[in-house]
This record gives structure tokens, sequence and C-alpha cells, in this order.
């Protein structure tokens, strides 16, 4: 079974118990950047907590290293706060946890928005704590609606662009789910992969079908795109339930040629015969460590 990456349930901090791992610069307070994060913590609060390890200090008290959120640390003490909102790591590796978050996605600014709205935050306050057009915010306001629970879920850290959630609202429930999951597959998250799922969806499919124009496509023609649209779903899911397997046979192999590449007397011995076959040997291993770092990051 594999390890979670951190624990499942946020905990309160003291912020004089978090340890910074790193020094942030004093100019950095007067970038746009933490001035927006300073605005957004006063008005909404922590939406993304920060990330702790766990460190037991040689007097028995507990200190938590600060792997990731260093500017919203800073922005709690410019507020004079006295707790932060924590994830605990089971790993003190910043870049193990950082692989694990994503920054905020269109549902999480969504919620953010919506648990501002609750507290009674004007939505013209809102966007000028986010530096955004209050538009914006009344669109976020509505960014769900229609969408399934379950979609949501599947969608819920990924970063989707402005509008996929327009495109799906007009699916129903099933293909809504089934759509998330092919994006997921393809790791593809844009308005024109969107448009072109919503294209190849059946009419039995949508909130509204579509009436046929005259220059559009013939039955044949659509009920084909469609049938190559499901398989190529199929295959995108046996990928990816096979994909761990074979990274794993990769990683197992690029460990046996490192260490024949690490004797001296056969890495001397392919230079000298077989020059091409080395080098070519040293590519392969790059890129597999290439693409096991890429699924590491995904």
């Amino acid at each position: 079974m594999t390890r979670p990456g951190f624990d499942r349930k946020t905990i309160g901090i003291s912020l004089a118990d978090i340890l910074p791992t790193r020094i942030v610069p004093p100019n950095i307070k007067r970038s746009k950047k933490f001035k927006t994060i300073l605005a957004s913590v006063r008005e909404v609060g922590i939406i993304e907590p920060l990330a702790v390890y766990p460190d037991r200090t040689p007097n028995g008290s507990t200190k938590y290293l600060l792997l990731d959120g260093h500017l919203r640390l800073e922005a709690l003490r410019a507020l004079d706060a006295q707790r932060a909102v924590c994830l605990v790591s089971t790993e003190d590796e910043g870049y193990t946890y950082n692989r694990q978050i994503n920054r905020v996605s269109a549902v999480q600014e969504h919620r953010m928005i919506i648990q501002a709205i609750q507290r009674n935050v004007p939505p013209e306050r809102i966007a000028m704590a986010l530096d955004v057009n209050v538009q914006r915010i009344r669109n976020r306001q509505k960014l769900l609606d229609g969408i399934s629970p379950e979609t949501v879920e599947l969608l819920s850290d990924k970063l989707l662009a402005a509008g996929v959630f327009s495109i799906l609202r007009k699916m129903k429930p099933l293909r809504q789910i089934e759509a998330a999951e092919i994006m997921i597959s393809a790791n593809r998250y844009t308005l024109p992969y969107a448009k072109m799922l919503l294209s190849t969806t059946r009419n039995d499919l949508l909130v509204q079908p579509k009436k046929r124009r005259t220059n559009e496509s013939s039955p044949e023609a659509i009920a084909r795109i469609e049938r190559e649209m499901e398989k190529l779903y199929e295959d995108y899911k046996s990928v990816q339930d096979t994909l761990g397997e074979t990274m794993l046979v990769l990683v197992v192999a690029k460990g046996y040629i490192g260490r024949l590449l690490r004797n001296e007397s056969v890495a001397k011995y392919l230079q000298k015969h077989y020059r091409e076959l080395a080098d070519e040997l040293s590519k392969i291993m790059e890129d597999i460590g290439a693409d096991v770092r890429t699924v590491e990051r995904e």
C-alpha cells in the first residue's frame, strides 16, 4: 500500500512553532504577488494550508519545518495572526510535497469566493483582494451550477482553463463524468479540448440536443467519430492502468544499466569498441529519468 504524502486532516499550529526552511527576501513584501496574497488572507483567510513537517527538538517539544507556504506565513505574520491552518507532511522534503499540491484551481477559487460571500463580504471587496475584475467574482459564484458533484470532485484540484465548466454544463451528468475522466487521462484541460469533447458527444447525452445544419457531417460520419472517441477513451484507460507497471520496469532497467555504466571497466570497453551504443544507453537513461520525474509530478 502506498504511503500517503501527508495527513488527511489539517491542524492549527502556532506561528511561533513554524520554522521557515528558506529566507524570504525583504523586498518581496513590496511585490504585487505578496500584496495580493496579503489582501486575500486578510479578506478571505487561508484557503491553501501551509505544508509542514514535525521536528522533535532536543528538549522534547515539537517544532514544524515549513515545506510550502512561505509567503502565506509572512502574510499571516504581517496581519498579527497567532495560528495557521497546516497539512502535516509524512516526509521532510519540500519538493516531494510540492508535487502533491497544485496552485488554487478553479473549483478551489469558487469555494473560496462562496466562503467569503457567506461571511457577508461584498463581491467588490473580494475582487479587490484577489486583484481581479468584479465580473469574474460573479461568474465564479455560478461556476458549478449544473455540474454534477462527481465531476466537481474529479476536477477539484485541476487547473482548468476559463470556460471549461460552461462547456461541461451543456452535457448530462454521465457524460460530464466521462469527459472529466478523458481530460484527466489525457492531462488536457484546455477550452479547445473541452469543445472537442462536446462536439463528439451524442445528442442523447446533451442537455439540449444539437440541431443538425445542412453543412454538418452526415449521421454516419458523426457516429464514426463517436466510436473513435470511445475507442480512444478505452485506450487511455488501458494505458493508465498499466502505466505504473511499465514505469517500474523502466526504473529497474535504468538501475541495471546505470550500474553497468558506473563500472569503469565496462564503461571503457563500451567507449572503445561500441561508442555509439554507450552514447545511446546514456541517452535512454536520461529519457527514462525524465519520464519518471514527469509521472511523479502528475
